[in-house]
């Protein structure tokens, strides 16, 4: 009985390896991909961080702009620090709105950013960019989406760029080819008054 399961276990997987071999033998396309982290859950920044990571592994030059988080200390910009011919990592703002509840101030940090990011776009250097929490400048109109999307639209074939961030506007989610929505199951913050933590939140 166990011999005939295993039997048919292998044949179904051989069947699945030849639908699966046939699947890629006809993706041929290389390009760079623009990549949006978006929705409610916890991880859009942590999944992006892992690409960098990624890319680093593949000997990659990455830049790293955090729009928003730029108050805390972290344990990537340690872990990055290590690597100064791979990454360059900018934390370019001084926490979130409701913190600095100064909109003209943000609107300038986000826009010194912003500039930071388009910098690493042009620069053939840079494969990828992440644009972290970009999406939160954008949903309180600290940044022209216009704008945001021509140069996006405009960058080199093989660049890659992340953006993340809550409420990734519609107009973005359009003219992304990968974008992932993060959904809220639980969350330890909310349902047991757990606080941030090093390495995991932060």
């Amino acid at each position: 009985m166990a011999e005939r399961t295993d039997e048919r276990h292998a044949e179904k997987m051989k069947k699945k390896q030849a639908a699966h071999d046939k699947i890629l033998a006809g993706k041929t396309v290389e390009k760079g991909l623009l990549i949006v982290n978006t929705g409610k859950g916890k991880g859009k920044t942590t999944a992006a961080l892992g690409m960098v990571v990624r890319a680093i592994g593949h000997g990659k030059k990455v830049g790293v702009v955090q729009f928003v988080k730029g108050a805390m200390t972290t344990g990537e910009t340690a872990v990055f620090a290590a690597f100064p011919d791979n990454v360059e990592f900018k934390a370019m703002g001084e926490g979130f709105t409701w913190n600095t509840q100064d909109r003209a101030r943000d609107i300038l940090l986000a826009r010194e950013a912003w500039d930071e990011v388009k910098r690493m776009i042009a620069d053939p250097a840079y494969d990828m960019v992440l644009a972290d929490e970009l999406n939160i400048v954008l949903r309180y109109d600290y940044l022209p989406l216009d704008e945001v999307l021509e140069v996006l639209t405009a960058r080199a074939d093989m660049k890659h760029v992340i953006v993340t961030g809550r409420n990734a506007p519609d107009a973005l989610i359009e003219h992304a080819d990968l974008v992932t929505e993060m959904t809220l199951v639980k969350h330890p913050y909310r349902e047991q008054a757990v606080k941030a933590q090093p390495g995991i939140e932060f």
